[in-house]
């Protein structure tokens, strides 16, 4: 019987101090300076933000939920926003997207993380270069074939993508009776009590 209740707290340590990690409960302090690096920065904040509240408390109910039978159902919403955060953090590491794309199987748990640290580690590589237009690009490849875009593409393309259907799942969310915590301020990025 110990084992049992040895792994039953192994499994709360662990998810608790998952939880814990995730960037974007909150979201960080403004930079000081207004750049293109900055403002692409902001945004990616501003979904990291909007995402790790749109999922937090998630139940397996919310996850099964669509809207009409022809509708992704949440769950598949967040996986195609696995994608684009995936897309969003390989174009600022300079490494192609492959296409076509594949949605993950993985857990509600792990999707959160991997999308919020793909916007966290594209948010600290915007926070320590000099964005010119030019020397970024979003890189697709499907085939060995690559296919390039400006920056341009990756705000009105992946990135707005990803905040709308953010929006979806606080919206699915909360016709499943599970809306996001009370106190998420996305208009100064912080949660109160």
């Amino acid at each position: 019987m110990k084992p049992v209740y040895f792994s039953v707290l192994l499994i709360l340590i662990t998810s608790f101090s998952m939880a814990q990690t995730l960037p974007f409960s909150q979201i960080p302090e403004a930079p000081k300076e207004i750049t293109a690096a900055n403002s692409l920065m902001r945004m990616i904040q501003g979904l990291g933000f909007r995402y790790y509240w749109a999922t937090e408390g998630l139940r397996e109910e919310d996850l099964d939920y669509r809207p009409t039978v022809e509708a992704a159902s949440s769950l598949e919403t967040l996986q195609h926003l696995h994608i684009l955060c995936k897309t969003i953090a390989e174009t600022f590491q300079n490494k192609p997207s492959i296409r076509p794309a594949v949605r993950t199987s993985k857990s509600l748990d792990v999707l959160r993380s991997e999308t919020l640290n793909n916007l966290a580690t594209a948010a600290q590589i915007l926070s320590e270069i000099k964005l010119e237009a030019d020397a970024v690009q979003i890189v697709f490849e499907r085939d060995g074939v690559q296919t390039k875009f400006p920056i341009w593409n990756l705000i009105n393309g992946p990135i707005s993508d990803a905040l709308y259907h953010t929006g979806q799942v606080v919206s699915f969310r909360r016709t499943t009776g599970n809306p996001i915590a009370k106190g998420v301020n996305v208009f100064l990025g912080t949660k109160t009590n």
